[in-house]
């Protein structure tokens, strides 16, 4: 069976290239930059080749480049400038572009090369916050407009986690530097989107710091054994689905009590839940960020 997804209505390409379907109409109409397909209905479609032309016209669009002289260019001389725009400094967009594609196409090869392009100029770090980020951030929106599939997701997800596990295996072995602390990195019970967590273990490693990593759909009760075995922990737990807002009250005092009270141990807190937690009145140990990069800040 084939799953590649061959066929995009009009509002999928809106998703995927962020260009209004009313522009893409426009330069249909007035440039005949792409041909769909009609249905008997009069309704749109376009195929895959249709997603990667409108991405390449965007990327030169917002280089500089005239939708109306974009309209003129044969089609094998489009991606051929992509190219060397992207070789010439603004090669984490096309980046971007290049990992939807292989997101929609299931095309692991154009990922990895993607990649080991990219690093032939960026470091590892450079790469996760300028293009897997960007590439996670819209994931959720696609997936939230039914434009990918959960596979789609499964997909380009287990790919940036690879990377981030070679990266993490090449210093993990290095002599932690700093044994003031001890960084315990885990995810609520029931929460498994770990992305996030993987890379800050990533980040406070490279720190120097002890770190150790529980991962996924860790319950509040497990996390005692640690407590006696270290003192001056900093937890750090990714809340992206997890806990219900409705739970997150119960959840903090729960975990103030039982980890926290009459300790020098810290939990800090950061995801897409976290940004909604109420902070007036939180305890000092318990510290919310906004981002990957803020919390690294103050490590």
């Amino acid at each position: 069976m084939n799953n590649i997804q061959t066929e995009f209505s009009i509002k999928d390409l809106e998703n995927l290239t962020g260009i209004k379907a009313h522009t893409i109409r426009i330069w249909e109409k007035r440039y005949n930059l792409l041909k769909p397909k009609r249905s008997e209905t009069n309704i749109r479609s376009y195929d895959l080749e249709s997603l990667q032309k409108l991405l390449n016209v965007v990327f030169l669009n917002k280089n500089g480049y005239k939708i109306s002289k974009i309209s003129k260019l044969k089609e094998n001389e489009i991606p051929v400038i992509v190219r060397e725009i992207a070789s010439r400094g603004n090669q984490k967009h096309h980046a971007i572009n290049a990992m939807k594609l292989s997101m929609m196409n299931f095309d692991q090869t154009l990922f990895y090369n993607t990649y080991s392009n990219l690093l032939e100029d960026n470091s590892f770090k450079d790469i996760f916050y300028e293009v897997f980020m960007g590439i996670l951030e819209e994931i959720g929106i696609l997936w939230q407009t039914d434009t990918i599939s959960p596979a789609h997701e499964h997909f380009i997800s287990t790919l940036i986690k690879q990377k981030i596990l070679v990266n993490i295996e090449k210093v993990q072995n290095l002599e932690p530097r700093n044994s003031s602390r001890t960084f315990v990195l885990f995810l609520p019970d029931h929460e498994i989107h770990d992305i996030g967590l993987l890379f800050l273990n990533y980040e406070i490693v490279c720190k120097g710091y002890h770190c150790i990593f529980l991962g996924q759909s860790v319950p509040i009760s497990c996390l005692g054994d640690i407590v006696d075995k270290y003192n001056d922990i900093s937890f750090v737990a990714y809340f992206t689905v997890k806990p219900e807002l409705g739970d997150m009250k119960e959840y903090l005092e729960t975990f103030h009590d039982q980890l926290l009270l009459n300790s020098r141990n810290k939990f800090l807190i950061l995801g897409q839940r976290a940004k909604q937690i109420d902070r007036k009145g939180l305890p000092k140990e318990i510290q919310v960020y906004d981002s990957i990069g803020d919390l690294v800040k103050d490590l």
